[in-house]
């Protein structure tokens, strides 16, 4: 949903939204969020990563702007990096995780367009959750991979769904 004509990303970036909103082909589009379930999730996701960013040497931020070098700007619901990059205001380095969790009002095309936007940029890892449905998929391939665990290959971190719904089920869902 644009909210307003084509901007230049140096007015984008100077600007306070209400709600936080993307740059998305010179456009301005206002994100779902702000629902309780959706936060709910995002908590447990980013409480997750925090927990564990000591043991598999990374850093986790909630809404952390990123900037596409064609001028998009997105704002994954939690992003993951490894520690060794540094943090920036808004970061231009991918990140290692793109968690996006969805909005009753998030539609399929427009979450596809941003898994194409994070894969284009080299995010590895791009998982998104749908905390009322309760399932999770693996998008990094483009693909909608339905998973109950997400992985990094290789490596000590993950994501179990049930780490998610078990956070969810504690606060009522």
């Amino acid at each position: 949903m644009a909210i307003a004509a084509s901007i230049p990303i140096e007015q984008y970036l100077t600007t306070i939204y209400e709600p936080d909103a993307e740059l998305v082909g010179g456009e301005i589009e206002e994100r779902n969020m702000g629902e309780y379930w959706h936060n709910l999730a995002q908590r447990a996701v980013l409480i997750w990563f925090f927990l564990h960013e000591k043991d598999w040497n990374i850093r986790s931020i909630q809404e952390q702007k990123t900037r596409f070098p064609w001028g998009n700007v997105r704002i994954p619901d939690v992003s993951v990096w490894p520690k060794k990059v540094l943090p920036e205001p808004v970061f231009t380095v991918p990140q290692l995780i793109a968690v996006e969790i969805l909005s009753p009002e998030d539609r399929q095309s427009r979450t596809q367009d941003k898994i194409e936007d994070y894969r284009r940029f080299g995010i590895a890892h791009i998982w998104i959750i749908d905390p009322l449905r309760r399932v999770g998929w693996d998008c990094s391939s483009g693909n909608w991979i339905q998973t109950e665990r997400f992985e990094v290959a290789g490596s000590p971190i993950y994501l179990a769904m049930s780490t998610v719904l078990d956070e969810m089920g504690a606060a009522g869902l």
